[in-house]
Protein backbone atom coordinates (compact mmCIF):
# COMPACT_ATOMS: atom_id res chain seq x y z
CA UNK A 1 0.00 0.00 0.00
CA UNK A 2 2.79 2.42 0.91
CA UNK A 3 4.68 1.78 -2.32
CA UNK A 4 1.43 2.25 -4.25
CA UNK A 5 0.93 5.63 -2.58
CA UNK A 6 4.45 6.58 -3.62
CA UNK A 7 3.71 5.81 -7.28
CA UNK A 8 0.59 7.96 -7.73
CA UNK A 9 2.60 10.44 -9.81
CA UNK A 10 3.08 13.67 -7.91
CA UNK A 11 5.75 16.11 -8.99
CA UNK A 12 7.57 18.00 -6.25
CA UNK A 13 5.54 21.14 -6.94
CA UNK A 14 2.14 19.40 -6.93
CA UNK A 15 3.10 17.59 -3.72
CA UNK A 16 3.97 20.83 -1.90
CA UNK A 17 0.76 22.44 -3.22
CA UNK A 18 -1.27 19.56 -1.78
CA UNK A 19 0.14 20.21 1.70
CA UNK A 20 -0.64 23.94 1.32
CA UNK A 21 -4.27 22.96 0.57
CA UNK A 22 -4.53 21.50 4.08
CA UNK A 23 -3.19 24.73 5.58
CA UNK A 24 -5.77 26.82 3.70
CA UNK A 25 -8.56 24.44 4.75
CA UNK A 26 -7.34 24.96 8.34
CA UNK A 27 -8.00 28.72 7.98
CA UNK A 28 -4.33 29.65 8.01
CA UNK A 29 -3.54 33.32 7.44
CA UNK A 30 0.16 32.72 6.88
CA UNK A 31 1.96 29.76 5.33
CA UNK A 32 5.74 29.41 5.33
CA UNK A 33 7.57 27.08 2.91
CA UNK A 34 11.26 26.52 3.66
CA UNK A 35 13.95 24.26 2.27
CA UNK A 36 17.22 23.40 3.96
CA UNK A 37 20.08 22.14 1.80
CA UNK A 38 21.97 19.40 3.64
CA UNK A 39 22.94 17.18 0.74
CA UNK A 40 21.29 13.78 1.04
CA UNK A 41 19.75 14.88 4.35
CA UNK A 42 18.02 17.99 2.96
CA UNK A 43 14.67 18.98 4.45
CA UNK A 44 11.51 20.73 3.24
CA UNK A 45 8.97 22.18 5.67
CA UNK A 46 5.48 23.65 5.22
CA UNK A 47 4.24 25.54 8.27
CA UNK A 48 1.00 27.43 8.93
CA UNK A 49 -0.83 29.35 11.64
CA UNK A 50 -4.17 27.57 11.11
CA UNK A 51 -6.35 26.13 13.87
CA UNK A 52 -3.95 23.23 14.47
CA UNK A 53 -4.76 19.74 15.78
CA UNK A 54 -4.71 17.81 19.01
CA UNK A 55 -2.75 14.56 19.25
CA UNK A 56 -5.79 12.41 18.38
CA UNK A 57 -6.71 14.71 15.48
CA UNK A 58 -3.13 14.51 14.19
CA UNK A 59 -3.28 10.71 14.26
CA UNK A 60 -6.59 10.80 12.36
CA UNK A 61 -5.13 13.24 9.77
CA UNK A 62 -2.22 10.86 9.22
CA UNK A 63 -4.50 7.87 8.68
CA UNK A 64 -4.62 6.94 4.95
CA UNK A 65 -8.14 7.45 3.57
CA UNK A 66 -9.24 9.48 6.58
CA UNK A 67 -12.07 11.13 4.62
CA UNK A 68 -14.93 9.77 2.53
CA UNK A 69 -14.75 11.44 -0.92
CA UNK A 70 -18.55 11.29 -1.19
CA UNK A 71 -19.22 13.21 2.01
CA UNK A 72 -20.58 16.75 1.76
CA UNK A 73 -17.83 19.26 2.47
CA UNK A 74 -17.42 22.95 3.15
CA UNK A 75 -17.00 25.13 0.06
CA UNK A 76 -13.55 26.07 1.41
CA UNK A 77 -12.45 22.45 1.79
CA UNK A 78 -9.74 21.80 -0.82
CA UNK A 79 -9.38 18.10 0.02
CA UNK A 80 -11.51 15.15 -0.99
CA UNK A 81 -10.00 11.71 -0.43
CA UNK A 82 -8.25 12.15 2.92
CA UNK A 83 -5.05 11.07 1.19
CA UNK A 84 -3.32 14.32 0.21
CA UNK A 85 -1.05 14.72 3.25
CA UNK A 86 0.08 11.11 3.04
CA UNK A 87 0.34 10.56 -0.71
CA UNK A 88 1.98 13.94 -1.37
CA UNK A 89 4.52 13.36 1.39
CA UNK A 90 5.23 9.71 0.60
CA UNK A 91 5.77 10.61 -3.07
CA UNK A 92 8.78 12.75 -2.11
CA UNK A 93 10.19 11.42 1.18
CA UNK A 94 10.45 8.31 3.34
CA UNK A 95 9.91 10.11 6.63
CA UNK A 96 7.18 12.70 7.23
CA UNK A 97 6.57 14.38 10.58
CA UNK A 98 3.42 16.34 11.46
CA UNK A 99 3.88 18.67 14.44
CA UNK A 100 0.69 20.54 15.41
CA UNK A 101 -0.67 22.77 18.14
CA UNK A 102 -4.28 23.68 18.80
CA UNK A 103 -4.98 26.79 20.85
CA UNK A 104 -4.92 26.10 24.60
CA UNK A 105 -3.70 22.53 23.98
CA UNK A 106 -0.31 20.89 24.23
CA UNK A 107 1.61 20.45 20.94
CA UNK A 108 1.52 16.98 19.39
CA UNK A 109 3.79 15.29 16.87
CA UNK A 110 3.77 11.98 15.01
CA UNK A 111 5.91 10.55 12.23
CA UNK A 112 5.45 8.10 9.40
CA UNK A 113 8.73 6.30 8.74
CA UNK A 114 8.28 4.16 5.64
CA UNK A 115 11.38 2.10 6.37
CA UNK A 116 9.95 1.26 9.80
CA UNK A 117 6.56 0.37 8.26
CA UNK A 118 8.25 -1.92 5.70
CA UNK A 119 10.50 -3.54 8.30
CA UNK A 120 7.69 -4.25 10.78
CA UNK A 121 4.90 -4.76 8.23
CA UNK A 122 2.49 -2.75 10.36
CA UNK A 123 0.83 0.68 10.25
CA UNK A 124 2.61 2.14 13.27
CA UNK A 125 3.22 5.83 13.72
CA UNK A 126 6.37 6.86 15.59
CA UNK A 127 6.46 9.36 18.45
CA UNK A 128 9.49 11.08 16.92
CA UNK A 129 10.44 14.52 15.65
CA UNK A 130 13.71 16.05 14.35
CA UNK A 131 15.39 17.87 17.26
CA UNK A 132 16.05 21.05 15.25
CA UNK A 133 12.30 21.66 14.78
CA UNK A 134 11.14 21.15 18.37
CA UNK A 135 10.50 24.90 18.78
CA UNK A 136 9.07 25.47 15.28
CA UNK A 137 5.59 26.39 16.59
CA UNK A 138 6.67 28.63 19.46
CA UNK A 139 5.92 31.79 17.47
CA UNK A 140 2.29 30.89 16.60
CA UNK A 141 -0.74 30.54 18.86
CA UNK A 142 -1.89 27.54 16.86
CA UNK A 143 -0.74 25.88 13.69
CA UNK A 144 0.95 22.92 12.02
CA UNK A 145 4.30 22.19 10.44
CA UNK A 146 4.87 19.28 8.03
CA UNK A 147 8.51 18.16 7.86
CA UNK A 148 9.91 16.02 5.05
CA UNK A 149 13.07 14.05 5.81
CA UNK A 150 14.88 11.37 3.77
CA UNK A 151 13.70 12.90 0.50
CA UNK A 152 14.90 10.07 -1.73
CA UNK A 153 12.72 11.23 -4.64
CA UNK A 154 14.23 14.74 -4.50
CA UNK A 155 17.90 14.15 -3.66
CA UNK A 156 19.79 10.86 -3.21
CA UNK A 157 20.83 10.02 0.34
CA UNK A 158 24.46 9.59 -0.75
CA UNK A 159 24.76 13.17 -2.04
CA UNK A 160 27.31 15.31 -0.18
CA UNK A 161 26.34 18.76 1.07
CA UNK A 162 29.31 20.10 -0.93
CA UNK A 163 28.10 18.66 -4.25
CA UNK A 164 27.58 21.85 -6.26
CA UNK A 165 25.80 20.16 -9.20
CA UNK A 166 23.31 18.46 -6.89
CA UNK A 167 22.79 21.72 -4.99
CA UNK A 168 22.09 23.58 -8.24
CA UNK A 169 19.62 20.91 -9.38
CA UNK A 170 17.89 21.07 -6.00
CA UNK A 171 17.65 24.87 -6.25
CA UNK A 172 16.15 24.68 -9.77
CA UNK A 173 13.55 22.18 -8.55
CA UNK A 174 12.65 24.46 -5.68
CA UNK A 175 12.35 27.45 -8.02
CA UNK A 176 9.73 25.51 -9.95
CA UNK A 177 7.93 24.85 -6.68
CA UNK A 178 7.88 28.56 -5.85
CA UNK A 179 6.57 29.49 -9.33
CA UNK A 180 3.93 26.76 -9.14
CA UNK A 181 2.72 28.06 -5.78
CA UNK A 182 2.54 31.64 -7.12
CA UNK A 183 0.31 30.38 -9.95
CA UNK A 184 -1.78 27.78 -8.12
CA UNK A 185 -2.78 30.01 -5.21
CA UNK A 186 -2.72 33.41 -6.95
CA UNK A 187 -6.37 34.14 -6.19
CA UNK A 188 -5.87 33.55 -2.45
CA UNK A 189 -2.81 35.81 -2.44
CA UNK A 190 -4.56 38.54 -4.46
CA UNK A 191 -7.58 38.44 -2.15
CA UNK A 192 -5.19 38.77 0.82
CA UNK A 193 -6.98 35.87 2.51
CA UNK A 194 -3.62 34.19 3.05
CA UNK A 195 0.04 35.13 2.78
CA UNK A 196 2.57 32.59 1.51
CA UNK A 197 6.25 32.92 2.31
CA UNK A 198 9.16 31.33 0.51
CA UNK A 199 12.26 31.11 2.71
CA UNK A 200 11.00 34.13 4.64
CA UNK A 201 10.07 36.23 1.59
CA UNK A 202 6.46 36.86 0.64
CA UNK A 203 5.41 35.16 -2.62
CA UNK A 204 3.98 37.44 -5.31
CA UNK A 205 0.99 36.02 -7.24
CA UNK A 206 1.22 35.05 -10.90
CA UNK A 207 -2.14 35.70 -12.54
CA UNK A 208 -2.35 34.05 -16.00
CA UNK A 209 -5.00 36.54 -17.16
CA UNK A 210 -2.88 39.70 -16.68
CA UNK A 211 -5.73 41.80 -15.21
CA UNK A 212 -3.61 44.96 -14.99
CA UNK A 213 -3.05 45.10 -18.77
CA UNK A 214 -5.35 47.69 -20.38
CA UNK A 215 -5.46 46.07 -23.84
CA UNK A 216 -6.59 42.62 -22.76
CA UNK A 217 -9.90 41.45 -24.29
CA UNK A 218 -12.35 39.89 -21.83
CA UNK A 219 -15.15 37.70 -23.16
CA UNK A 220 -18.65 37.54 -21.61
CA UNK A 221 -19.02 35.06 -18.76
CA UNK A 222 -20.95 31.87 -19.49
CA UNK A 223 -22.72 29.63 -16.95
CA UNK A 224 -22.81 25.84 -17.27
CA UNK A 225 -24.74 23.18 -15.38
CA UNK A 226 -23.70 22.45 -11.82
CA UNK A 227 -22.62 26.00 -10.98
CA UNK A 228 -19.68 26.04 -13.44
CA UNK A 229 -18.66 29.44 -14.85
CA UNK A 230 -16.45 30.21 -17.86
CA UNK A 231 -14.72 33.43 -18.92
CA UNK A 232 -12.24 33.88 -21.75
CA UNK A 233 -9.29 36.26 -21.88
CA UNK A 234 -7.36 37.28 -25.00
CA UNK A 235 -3.99 38.70 -24.00
CA UNK A 236 -2.53 41.62 -25.97
CA UNK A 237 0.06 41.20 -28.68
CA UNK A 238 3.64 41.65 -27.44
CA UNK A 239 3.87 45.21 -28.75
CA UNK A 240 0.68 46.18 -26.90
CA UNK A 241 1.82 45.02 -23.46
CA UNK A 242 2.49 47.84 -21.02
CA UNK A 243 6.19 46.90 -20.88
CA UNK A 244 8.71 44.27 -21.93
CA UNK A 245 8.88 43.16 -18.29
CA UNK A 246 5.10 42.62 -18.18
CA UNK A 247 5.23 40.60 -21.41
CA UNK A 248 8.00 38.35 -20.08
CA UNK A 249 6.11 37.87 -16.81
CA UNK A 250 2.93 36.88 -18.69
CA UNK A 251 4.85 34.11 -20.46
CA UNK A 252 4.80 32.11 -17.22
CA UNK A 253 7.02 29.32 -15.99
CA UNK A 254 6.40 27.02 -18.97
CA UNK A 255 6.39 29.42 -21.95
CA UNK A 256 3.63 30.98 -24.04
CA UNK A 257 2.41 27.88 -25.88
CA UNK A 258 2.22 25.75 -22.73
CA UNK A 259 0.09 28.38 -20.96
CA UNK A 260 -2.68 28.65 -23.56
CA UNK A 261 -5.97 26.89 -22.96
CA UNK A 262 -8.29 26.23 -20.03
CA UNK A 263 -7.49 27.07 -16.41
CA UNK A 264 -9.62 24.89 -14.15
CA UNK A 265 -10.24 26.26 -10.64
CA UNK A 266 -11.99 24.61 -7.72
CA UNK A 267 -12.65 26.81 -4.70
CA UNK A 268 -10.36 29.47 -6.28
CA UNK A 269 -7.53 26.94 -6.21
CA UNK A 270 -6.00 26.26 -9.64
CA UNK A 271 -6.14 22.56 -10.54
CA UNK A 272 -5.15 22.53 -14.19
CA UNK A 273 -3.23 25.27 -15.98
CA UNK A 274 -2.98 25.76 -19.74
CA UNK A 275 -4.69 22.72 -21.23
CA UNK A 276 -7.23 22.37 -24.05
CA UNK A 277 -8.59 19.16 -22.45
CA UNK A 278 -7.93 17.19 -25.63
CA UNK A 279 -10.17 19.46 -27.73
CA UNK A 280 -7.38 21.29 -29.59
CA UNK A 281 -3.62 21.20 -29.98
CA UNK A 282 -1.29 23.68 -28.26
CA UNK A 283 -0.28 25.79 -31.29
CA UNK A 284 1.47 29.13 -31.63
CA UNK A 285 -1.41 31.12 -33.21
CA UNK A 286 -3.50 30.57 -30.05
CA UNK A 287 -0.85 31.35 -27.45
CA UNK A 288 -2.69 34.51 -26.31
CA UNK A 289 -5.90 32.64 -25.43
CA UNK A 290 -6.58 31.67 -21.81
CA UNK A 291 -9.96 30.54 -20.51
CA UNK A 292 -10.90 30.54 -16.82
CA UNK A 293 -13.25 27.77 -15.65
CA UNK A 294 -14.56 27.72 -12.05
CA UNK A 295 -16.13 24.56 -10.67
CA UNK A 296 -17.54 24.04 -7.15
CA UNK A 297 -16.20 21.11 -5.11
CA UNK A 298 -19.62 19.48 -5.43
CA UNK A 299 -18.61 18.73 -9.04
CA UNK A 300 -15.45 16.74 -8.14
CA UNK A 301 -16.93 13.41 -9.12
CA UNK A 302 -18.51 14.66 -12.37
CA UNK A 303 -15.21 16.30 -13.40
CA UNK A 304 -13.16 13.27 -12.29
CA UNK A 305 -10.78 15.31 -10.11
CA UNK A 306 -7.83 13.04 -9.28
CA UNK A 307 -5.99 12.62 -5.97
CA UNK A 308 -3.14 14.90 -7.08
CA UNK A 309 -5.63 17.63 -8.05
CA UNK A 310 -3.75 18.05 -11.32
CA UNK A 311 -6.23 16.48 -13.77
CA UNK A 312 -9.84 17.24 -14.66
CA UNK A 313 -12.20 15.75 -17.26
CA UNK A 314 -15.43 17.70 -17.92
CA UNK A 315 -18.67 15.73 -18.28
CA UNK A 316 -19.95 15.44 -21.84
CA UNK A 317 -22.62 18.16 -21.47
CA UNK A 318 -20.09 20.69 -20.20
CA UNK A 319 -17.50 19.59 -22.69
CA UNK A 320 -19.59 20.56 -25.72
CA UNK A 321 -20.31 24.02 -24.31
CA UNK A 322 -16.65 24.52 -23.35
CA UNK A 323 -15.50 23.55 -26.84
CA UNK A 324 -17.92 25.99 -28.46
CA UNK A 325 -16.83 28.79 -26.10
CA UNK A 326 -13.16 28.01 -26.69
CA UNK A 327 -13.61 28.16 -30.48
CA UNK A 328 -14.92 31.73 -30.17
CA UNK A 329 -11.99 32.68 -27.94
CA UNK A 330 -9.51 31.08 -30.33
CA UNK A 331 -10.97 32.95 -33.32
CA UNK A 332 -10.44 36.26 -31.54
CA UNK A 333 -6.99 35.20 -30.35
CA UNK A 334 -5.79 34.20 -33.79
CA UNK A 335 -6.86 37.60 -35.21
CA UNK A 336 -4.75 39.37 -32.58
CA UNK A 337 -1.88 37.00 -33.46
CA UNK A 338 -2.26 37.55 -37.22
CA UNK A 339 -2.47 41.31 -37.16
CA UNK A 340 0.05 41.92 -34.36
CA UNK A 341 -2.65 43.46 -32.17
CA UNK A 342 -3.79 46.10 -34.68
CA UNK A 343 -7.42 47.15 -34.56
CA UNK A 344 -8.83 46.53 -38.02
CA UNK A 345 -11.95 48.63 -38.13
CA UNK A 346 -13.50 51.52 -39.95
CA UNK A 347 -12.13 54.93 -38.93
CA UNK A 348 -13.73 58.27 -39.79
CA UNK A 349 -15.90 56.76 -42.52
CA UNK A 350 -13.05 55.03 -44.38
CA UNK A 351 -12.31 51.32 -44.62
CA UNK A 352 -9.05 49.70 -43.60
CA UNK A 353 -6.81 49.05 -46.62
CA UNK A 354 -4.61 46.00 -46.04
CA UNK A 355 -1.51 45.60 -48.20
CA UNK A 356 -2.10 41.84 -48.30
CA UNK A 357 -5.53 40.22 -48.59
CA UNK A 358 -6.59 36.76 -47.45
CA UNK A 359 -8.15 35.49 -50.66
CA UNK A 360 -10.56 32.52 -50.79
CA UNK A 361 -11.48 30.91 -54.12
CA UNK A 362 -12.76 27.45 -55.05
CA UNK A 363 -12.24 26.27 -51.48
CA UNK A 364 -8.57 27.30 -51.49
CA UNK A 365 -6.90 30.18 -49.64
CA UNK A 366 -3.90 32.33 -50.46
CA UNK A 367 -2.53 35.79 -49.70
CA UNK A 368 -2.41 38.35 -52.51
CA UNK A 369 -1.22 41.94 -52.73
CA UNK A 370 -4.18 44.33 -52.60
CA UNK A 371 -3.97 46.15 -55.96
CA UNK A 372 -6.47 48.75 -54.72
CA UNK A 373 -4.37 49.82 -51.77
CA UNK A 374 -3.70 53.53 -52.33
CA UNK A 375 -0.02 53.03 -51.65
CA UNK A 376 0.20 50.52 -54.53
CA UNK A 377 -1.71 52.92 -56.76
CA UNK A 378 0.75 55.69 -55.91
CA UNK A 379 3.70 53.42 -56.77
CA UNK A 380 2.03 52.78 -60.15
CA UNK A 381 2.04 56.54 -60.75
CA UNK A 382 5.70 56.75 -59.70
CA UNK A 383 6.56 54.18 -62.38
CA UNK A 384 5.82 56.75 -65.12
CA UNK A 385 8.29 59.20 -63.62
CA UNK A 386 11.02 56.92 -62.24
CA UNK A 387 10.51 53.20 -63.01
CA UNK A 388 13.62 51.99 -61.13
CA UNK A 389 12.69 53.85 -57.95
CA UNK A 390 9.07 52.69 -58.19
CA UNK A 391 10.03 49.02 -58.53
CA UNK A 392 12.54 49.23 -55.67
CA UNK A 393 9.98 50.97 -53.46
CA UNK A 394 7.35 48.35 -54.28
CA UNK A 395 9.70 45.45 -53.54
CA UNK A 396 10.78 46.96 -50.21
CA UNK A 397 7.17 47.54 -49.12
CA UNK A 398 6.22 43.95 -50.02
CA UNK A 399 9.28 42.58 -48.19
CA UNK A 400 8.48 44.49 -45.01
CA UNK A 401 4.76 43.70 -44.98
CA UNK A 402 4.73 39.94 -45.72
CA UNK A 403 1.94 38.62 -43.40
CA UNK A 404 4.01 35.79 -41.92
CA UNK A 405 1.87 35.46 -38.76
CA UNK A 406 -1.35 35.27 -40.75
CA UNK A 407 0.10 32.77 -43.23
CA UNK A 408 1.29 30.54 -40.38
CA UNK A 409 -2.05 30.77 -38.59
CA UNK A 410 -3.89 29.76 -41.78
CA UNK A 411 -1.49 26.86 -42.31
CA UNK A 412 -2.18 25.60 -38.81
CA UNK A 413 -5.94 25.85 -39.27
CA UNK A 414 -6.34 24.94 -42.96
CA UNK A 415 -3.16 23.41 -44.33
CA UNK A 416 -5.03 21.04 -46.64
CA UNK A 417 -6.84 23.89 -48.44
CA UNK A 418 -3.83 26.12 -49.08
CA UNK A 419 -3.59 27.15 -52.73
CA UNK A 420 -0.44 25.84 -54.43
CA UNK A 421 1.99 28.42 -55.79
CA UNK A 422 1.12 29.51 -59.35
CA UNK A 423 -2.08 27.47 -59.28
CA UNK A 424 -4.39 29.27 -61.77
CA UNK A 425 -1.57 31.63 -62.84
CA UNK A 426 -1.46 33.02 -66.41
CA UNK A 427 1.12 30.61 -67.87
CA UNK A 428 1.33 32.60 -71.13
CA UNK A 429 2.66 35.58 -69.15
CA UNK A 430 5.21 33.35 -67.40
CA UNK A 431 6.28 31.81 -70.71
CA UNK A 432 6.66 35.28 -72.25
CA UNK A 433 9.04 36.25 -69.42
CA UNK A 434 10.99 33.02 -69.89
CA UNK A 435 11.32 33.67 -73.64
CA UNK A 436 12.65 37.16 -72.99
CA UNK A 437 15.27 35.76 -70.60
CA UNK A 438 16.14 33.02 -73.07
CA UNK A 439 16.74 35.47 -75.91
CA UNK A 440 18.88 37.66 -73.67
CA UNK A 441 21.13 34.72 -72.75
CA UNK A 442 21.39 33.50 -76.35
CA UNK A 443 22.41 36.99 -77.45
CA UNK A 444 25.03 36.93 -74.67
CA UNK A 445 26.70 33.94 -76.40
CA UNK A 446 25.25 30.99 -74.48
CA UNK A 447 24.20 27.83 -76.29
CA UNK A 448 20.49 26.95 -76.13
CA UNK A 449 21.20 24.18 -73.59
CA UNK A 450 23.28 26.51 -71.41
CA UNK A 451 20.58 29.18 -71.57
CA UNK A 452 17.87 26.72 -70.56
CA UNK A 453 19.97 25.33 -67.65
CA UNK A 454 20.62 28.82 -66.28
CA UNK A 455 16.93 29.73 -66.46
CA UNK A 456 16.04 26.53 -64.59
CA UNK A 457 18.14 27.85 -61.69
CA UNK A 458 16.04 31.03 -61.47
CA UNK A 459 13.03 30.90 -59.14
CA UNK A 460 10.17 30.37 -59.97
CA UNK A 461 11.27 28.80 -63.31
CA UNK A 462 12.85 25.93 -61.38
CA UNK A 463 9.30 24.65 -60.87
CA UNK A 464 8.51 24.68 -64.62
CA UNK A 465 11.18 22.57 -66.31
CA UNK A 466 8.88 21.41 -69.12
CA UNK A 467 8.09 25.01 -70.03
CA UNK A 468 11.82 25.87 -70.12
CA UNK A 469 12.61 22.75 -72.18
CA UNK A 470 10.12 23.97 -74.80
CA UNK A 471 12.06 27.18 -75.41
Amino acid sequence: MVETFRAIGYSLETAVADIIDNSISADAKNIWIDRFWRGGQSVITIKDDGHGMTSSETIQAMRPGSQNPNEERSEKDLGRFGLGLKTASFSQCRKVTVFSKRKDNNPAYWTWDLDYVAQNDTWDLLKWMPDDFSSALDDVESGTIVIWNDMDRVVRSTISENDLNAHEKFSRSMDRVKNHIAMTFHRFIEAKSVKLYWCGHEIEPWNPFCPTESKIQVMPEDHLNGGVTVRGYILPHKKNFSSEKAYLAAEGMNGWNAHQGFYIYRGKRLLLAGNWLGMFKQEDPYKLVRVQVDIPNTQDSEWKIDIKKSQAYPPSGCRDVLESYARKARRTGVEVYKHRGRILKQRAGTSFQPLWEDKRKDGKWSFVVNRNNELILRVREMAHENPDKAIETLLRIIEEAIPTKAVYANQVEMESTQKDAFEGFDMDALKSLAETLYETKINAGLSPEQARNEIKNIEPFNNFEELIDSL
